[in-house]
């Protein structure tokens, strides 16, 4: 993983496990851009590298953690800024460290739907109210009806299929 090669060696020069981290240091390693990390400092209030004279940021080791574990969420795991921001907010900067570290797995983004009713708990509560076993049951509805309609798109294209190989197919004389 890129953040063990932080720790490891920075550079042309060894550092500390423990030691700050320039932001081109951090860049470097978990190959991003230095501007997606200030973008995403904006976008994520937990990221807070000490700024020295002249702005120069400094990351202690927690911040590359908690970058590292943001960076997976977001190109690995296909999340959604939005998604990560409440990836953070229900399991705590600590566990996001983790996923950065590799010690932990963040569940699979749940696909947002874009048309339709709003879905609501059977007691007509907000969505983040609802108890765990509720939000459990939702997510396995989600997948059912998601693979449902999988299904029923791929009995779509096979019916399309079907009717392309009869349009290609030489008239009967």
């Amino acid at each position: 993983m890129a953040l063990a090669a932080l720790t490891e060696a920075s550079g042309p020069v060894d550092k500390d496990p423990g030691a700050f981290r320039t932001i081109t240091e951090v860049a470097e390693a978990l190959d991003v851009p230095q501007h997606v990390l200030r973008f995403w400092e904006t976008r994520f209030g937990q990221i807070r590298p000490v700024k020295r004279a002249g702005g120069r940021r400094y990351y202690r080791p927690g911040d590359v953690a908690l970058v590292a574990g943001i960076r997976h969420l977001l190109h690995v795991q296909r999340y959604t800024i939005e998604g990560a921001q409440r990836v953070l907010k229900e399991n705590g900067v600590r566990f996001v460290q983790a996923v950065g570290r590799g010690e932990a797995v963040a569940a699979a983004p749940v696909m947002q739907e874009t048309s339709g009713p709003a879905t609501s708990s059977p007691d007509g509560a907000e969505p983040e109210t609802w108890d765990r076993e509720g939000s459990n049951r939702e997510t396995l509805d989600r997948e059912t009806l998601d693979r449902e309609a999988l299904a029923g798109a791929l009995q779509d294209l096979y019916a399309c299929r079907e009717a392309l190989a009869a349009f290609r197919a030489p008239p009967e004389t």
